[in-house]
């Protein structure tokens, strides 16, 4: 039986803020008595828009507290170049650990163009270069250490007889107590068509993976129902594997939720069938921040959960921004971080 997810957002704190950067995704894990942030930025001089895509690096921060402040500490994936798949752009963020090590998994891409500083891209470039993502992985024995990358993907988009044959992005992974690692992946069939998410496994965090299935998980009839930006974690006490991701909703359409932009919870017990919850919304854009303030955030994206010695869900943290309309931010970005109450 499909349960909701059982806990609400109680207060909302800015956990990393750089003023010279557009913040985006994270993923936060606690080791060696700290919390250690993995998230992506930009420089703000070349402005929000496709500039993710092309200036995009991962970074390094860390905090006594999970609600931050982060402190940054170092930049993790720089570029490295263009012969590399992901030489010139890193972005989307999932860090793992199992065995002893730490494992990095992003999305990667490169590009031969030349961008001068402040100069638009041409939405055909941008969408050219868009075509190239791909899932990389690096490893590290420390989260304070040197992260070392694969130098081919670790997944690729399939042929065009099939649903996901233009990228793979926003890795989001799930390790089980034996390695056995389940990864959710972002793709589409052609520019227009829905986002969809996939299931790929491996025996191991690093190992070959292959995917579950043909098709992608919870389809839907309306190509108005976009879904993205999903996280996956193991619930070993349920025995089910569990899901956020963004409602990503188009044309006035309903979506899941009834808010585009929110979140929605689904579960599964083999990874492949997900059903989504009776009272699928798990966030909203209205937040209420620690200090009393309520507002509508433009963004809430790139859900990620950070989780107790127990295995239960403690912070929720997303990307937002000033401003109350979608990806029209009046400053900065940064990463938010929602402490979690269990619902009576």
């Amino acid at each position: 039986m499909t349960q909701d997810f059982g806990y609400r957002a109680d207060r909302t704190t800015v956990a990393l803020e750089m003023p010279d950067y557009y913040i985006w995704d994270c993923s936060v894990i606690q080791a060696n008595g700290k919390y250690h942030m993995f998230s992506s930025r930009w420089p703000k001089k070349y402005g929000f828009g496709w500039n993710w895509l092309f200036h995009s690096e991962i970074i390094h921060a860390t905090a006594d507290d999970p609600e931050g402040p982060y402190t940054f500490q170092n930049v993790v994936l720089p570029r490295r170049g263009r012969q590399y798949f992901d030489g010139m752009n890193t972005h989307n963020t999932c860090i793992k650990a199992w065995g002893g090590k730490f494992y990095l998994y992003y999305m990667g891409c490169s590009y031969s163009w030349d961008i001068p500083e402040g100069e638009s891209i041409p939405g055909g470039y941008a969408q050219e270069t868009w075509n190239r993502k791909r899932i990389g992985l690096a490893v590290a024995d420390t989260p304070d250490g040197t992260f070392i990358r694969r130098d081919t993907p670790l997944l690729e988009p399939r042929d065009c007889s099939f649903w996901d044959c233009t990228i793979t992005t926003n890795p989001s992974v799930a390790i089980l107590p034996d390695g056995t690692t389940y990864m959710i992946y972002k793709s589409r069939q052609s520019i227009g068509k829905p986002l969809q998410l996939g299931i790929a496994v491996a025996d191991r965090p690093d190992g070959e993976f292959r995917r579950l299935s043909d098709k992608p998980i919870l389809q839907f009839g309306d190509e108005d129902f976009h879904i993205e930006d999903p996280f996956i974690w193991y619930d070993d006490s349920r025995k089910k594997f569990c899901l956020i991701a963004k409602d990503d909703v188009k044309n006035g359409a309903y979506g899941i939720t009834g808010e585009w932009g929110a979140g929605f919870y689904a579960e599964s017990d083999d990874c492949k069938d997900f059903q989504i919850a009776p009272h699928p919304k798990v966030y909203s854009r209205s937040v209420r921040w620690a200090d009393g303030r309520e507002t509508v955030q433009g963004n809430l994206e790139r859900p990620s959960l950070l989780f107790d010695q127990n295995g239960k869900p403690t912070h929720l943290f997303c990307a937002s921004g000033y401003g109350s309309s979608p990806y029209n931010f009046e400053g900065n970005t940064f990463v938010v971080c929602m402490k979690l109450e269990k619902e009576s």
